[in-house]
């Protein structure tokens, strides 16, 4: 007989450690202790669990493992932005992003492979779409990353629409947040999305960290040529669910928008922006496009996008150009694939 693939302790919430621990026969509060070892003390094999007995730790050691295994390949940028590739599977791999600020040191992590949403500037999107990430294939990137220990910020704009996967973030969110897990505060974590209303609600509803929603027009006619699912899951229709929440205390709301030269980089752009936008408290993220094979999109002039910033700002909508890091090694915004890595 072959060797049976073992399940993974890491992924698995308290209440799963629970059920876990009394199907094992062991006492109701080992599964603390197995949260403790898995997200606080981090280590990589079940027998290092020192304060469960060894027959415990035998018996899980017959059908569990813990889980973590590094990056397959890395890339180091000029700016210091760091790319890491981890295996998901036999055939399967996703992108993983560090970016280290001053005294922030951020990690972008991908919750799919592929997307299915296919914007039309995005290279993860022209992948498509192969499955999802489990919680497991989630913790594994924020914890595996050789600097993982210095990470102050996780944004969850890696490759996938993290709401299209939202049981899976939602759960990863839980084991990075609650004081048996990881124990970071929520406002250290931003959710990316395109505005995948099914899963915004629950989203907003459970969850406690900053959104980001991505814009990259002001109309819905000019947004749905870049992105079909304005079509789907109308900005407008968006906009109306996010004035239902609190935005005002801790959590914050920001939106994306990408300039493209001669797209949607003019003055009226910004105008109608700000119209859009409509006294909802938030900010914009204004992002330099990095150019992609087989797209005719480009990227606005320094001078463009800094008049842009000002128009918005004297019109009272909070912005700012966010600095573009690692585009050498492609883990720049939006050019996140490994579409040619899995084939």
């Amino acid at each position: 007989m072959g060797n049976i693939a073992k399940e993974h302790l890491v992924g698995k919430n308290l209440e799963e450690l629970q059920e876990l621990s009394q199907h094992q026969g062991m006492p109701r509060f080992a599964a603390k202790q197995l949260a403790r070892w898995l997200y606080t003390r981090r280590v990589s094999d079940i027998a290092d669990m020192t304060d469960i007995s060894k027959q415990h730790r035998a018996m899980l050691s017959e059908q569990y493992d813990v889980g973590y295994h590094a990056p397959c390949d890395a890339m180091k940028s000029v700016d210091g932005t760091a790319k890491y590739l981890f295996s998901v599977g036999a055939t399967s791999g996703v992108e993983t992003v560090y970016i280290p600020d001053k005294e922030r040191a951020t990690l972008c992590v991908s919750s799919q492979v592929g997307c299915k949403m296919n914007c039309y500037f995005c290279m993860t999107g022209k992948q498509g779409f192969t499955r999802n990430l489990t919680a497991h294939e989630i913790i594994n990137q924020v914890v595996s990353v050789p600097e993982s220990e210095k990470l102050t910020n996780l944004v969850f704009m890696g490759m996938g629409e993290p709401l299209d996967n939202v049981e899976a973030l939602l759960q990863s969110i839980r084991i990075l947040t609650e004081p048996w897990g990881m124990g970071w505060s929520p406002h250290r974590i931003t959710v990316s999305t395109i505005g995948y209303k099914p899963g915004l609600r629950r989203f907003l509803d459970e969850c406690g960290c900053h959104l980001a929603v991505s814009l990259h027009a002001p109309s819905p006619e000019q947004r749905a040529e870049v992105m079909p699912v304005e079509k789907s899951f109308p900005i407008r229709e968006l906009l109306s669910l996010l004035r239902e929440y609190d935005w005002t205390r801790q959590r914050r709301l920001s939106f994306e928008y990408i300039i493209f030269k001669g797209y949607n980089d003019s003055m009226a752009h910004a105008d109608a922006l700000v119209r859009l936008l409509g006294g909802l408290p938030c900010r914009v993220n204004l992002i330099r496009f990095h150019a992609i094979p087989g797209v005719d999109l480009y990227p606005a002039e320094a001078s463009v996008m800094e008049r842009f910033r000002d128009r918005l700002n004297s019109r009272g909508v909070t912005a700012t150009i966010r600095a573009s890091r690692g585009e050498d090694i492609y883990a720049a915004c939006g050019m996140l694939s490994t579409s040619s890595k899995n084939s």
